[in-house]
């Protein structure tokens, strides 16, 4: 895992995941004495971890005294951490364009977004447009994007913290066309992306206009 920034608040945490990563559970104690903080401080941070989902708890019983609880890490939580999956995914599209043309290997991730969206299409097209930014921004996370919407004017503004494509896409930037894709498949055309991640921003920043 990639820690972001340099100050005090994003180290402690990284140790937080990082330990509990390890161990496959953790408790406030033990945590604290990893990350060399005090308890409070670690439940602050446990706190946030778990409102993103990225932490789960479970209380455990002692035969004498209060339970306690242990720390794991959720699906999301193990997400954070690299996989080998890039390495396979890269050489997929070694393969892939080895063998195809570009125009192809370009139809293949427009089909595989397609797949995506073709069994909610009788859902979207019921939903007024900020509802579907707000299922936009649940299916973004559920491919492991951190994203959210904001509206400035007659204007809306999507961006994404984080990309699940980041290591893939500095070899393949095709990857990059997915989720570009998914905005249009679900809310239109009229899409202009102004910042990305591969390109060395900090975040992906997306202005939609509604049709």
């Amino acid at each position: 895992m990639v820690i972001v920034g340099d100050n005090d608040k994003q180290q402690t945490r990284d140790i937080i995941l990082h330990a509990i990563k390890e161990t496959n559970e953790a408790t406030v104690e033990e945590l604290a004495a990893a990350a060399g903080v005090s308890p409070v401080t670690v439940r602050h941070h446990l706190n946030s971890l778990q409102a993103e989902a990225i932490l789960t708890s479970r209380s455990v019983r002692r035969k004498v005294g209060r339970p306690y609880y242990v720390y794991t890490l959720t699906e999301k939580g193990h997400e954070l951490f690299p996989h080998k999956y890039a390495r396979l995914s890269t050489r997929l599209l070694d393969e892939l364009k080895a063998r195809f043309p570009v125009e192809v290997v370009n139809d293949i991730f427009v089909g595989v977004v397609r797949r995506m969206v073709s069994e909610q299409q009788p859902l979207l097209d019921n939903m007024g447009f900020e509802q579907k930014l707000d299922y936009l921004v649940t299916l973004l996370g559920k491919e492991g994007f951190l994203a959210r919407w904001e509206k400035e004017g007659d204007q809306y503004h999507l961006i994404e913290y984080s990309c699940p494509y980041t290591a893939v896409g500095q070899e393949h930037r095709e990857v990059c066309s997915l989720d570009t894709n998914l905005i249009i498949a679900v809310l239109g055309n009229n899409v202009k992306q102004h910042s990305c991640m591969l390109a060395g921003d900090s975040c992906c920043q997306f202005t939609v206009t509604q049709n």
